[in-house]
């Protein structure tokens, strides 16, 4: 059966998600949509000649009612954030184009995928804006984030970051929190591990709270790492893997938190992100996290669309 991924917004972030859903072998068929027809036209004709150079696919460009009879659609429209600027900061120029995006897809059939920062809020945007179910509307989140705290943490332990189990929950931004009770290391909690110091978590996740804005200061902005990113996430919910991923889409109950759109461990699918699993965390981590979804409901009321 064909597959086909549709990415509404082809900027850095979206030529990246491309390039990483191509080579991941994922779709059969790539539609690239863009404001700008031209960059889309561009991207799909670059992409199209590294056609010896990844799995078979098409490539090619479509409007938004073409791109509503894909299987899974990329959501990366919008402007990046600028140096000094936090993801928040962009909410307000971002939720008019998510929300004009969505309406469009009302009734779609298929998987969205939030990319489009603050990912968190536009992920409650969209899922209002196209009526679609919670599970199915699901933003990247603090799958970034997770992937930040691996390699820090293999860096420092000098292990390859596979080997090492750890969590970022709640928002994709400042507030985010890192699960650093439950952070193991080949089955063995981290804060056990020969030499490891309690000092070292606080700089450690400053320095993965704050990685978009040190890349985005040298280079503009950041998009390598989010277009694999999303090819993994796109992969998973694709072939039905049912993995557990650090995922952000509308609560429904979970640690009593309703509406609010944020990062939890979650069961994702071909149906979606469906079941939310609650971590262990210590008194500190539950607060930290609650306090992150008080900062995401105060964002989403600045829209007036509480």
């Amino acid at each position: 059966m064909k597959r086909t991924i549709a990415i509404i917004g082809t900027g850095w972030v979206g030529s990246s998600v491309a390039i990483s859903t191509l080579h991941s072998g994922i779709a059969d068929e790539l539609l690239l949509h863009d404001m700008n027809g031209d960059v889309a036209e561009g991207e799909a004709m670059d992409l199209a000649h590294g056609s010896s150079f990844y799995p078979s696919a098409s490539v090619r460009t479509a409007s938004i009612s073409e791109a509503a009879g894909a299987d899974a659609i990329v959501v990366s429209a919008g402007r990046n954030g600028g140096a000094g600027e936090s993801r928040l900061d962009l909410l307000r120029d971002n939720a008019e184009i998510i929300r004009g995006i969505g309406r469009q897809l009302a009734g779609f059939r298929g998987l969205i995928v939030m990319v489009t920062n603050p990912v968190d809020v536009l992920t409650r945007v969209m899922t209002e804006a196209s009526g679609l179910p919670p599970a199915r509307v699901v933003g990247t989140g603090t799958m970034l984030d997770t992937a930040r705290l691996r390699q820090t943490l293999g860096r420092v332990l000098r292990l390859d970051s596979h080997s090492v189990h750890a969590q970022v929950v709640g928002e994709h931004g400042d507030s985010e929190v890192v699960l650093w009770s439950g952070a193991q290391v080949g089955g063995l909690p981290l804060r056990d591990w020969p030499g490891w110091s309690r000092q070292q978590e606080p700089v450690l996740a400053e320095e993965v709270r704050t990685a978009a804005y040190q890349i985005i200061r040298r280079k503009g902005a950041t998009n390598h790492a989010i277009g694999l990113v999303a090819a993994d996430l796109l992969q998973c919910m694709l072939r039905g893997e049912r993995r557990v991923l650090t995922v952000s889409r509308v609560q429904e109950g979970a640690l009593g938190l309703r509406g609010v759109a944020l990062s939890m461990p979650t069961i994702v699918g071909s149906e979606g992100a469906t079941d939310i699993l609650v971590p262990e965390m210590d008194k500190d981590e539950r607060e930290r996290l609650e306090r992150s979804a008080d900062v995401l409901q105060k964002a989403y009321g600045q829209l007036g669309m509480a």
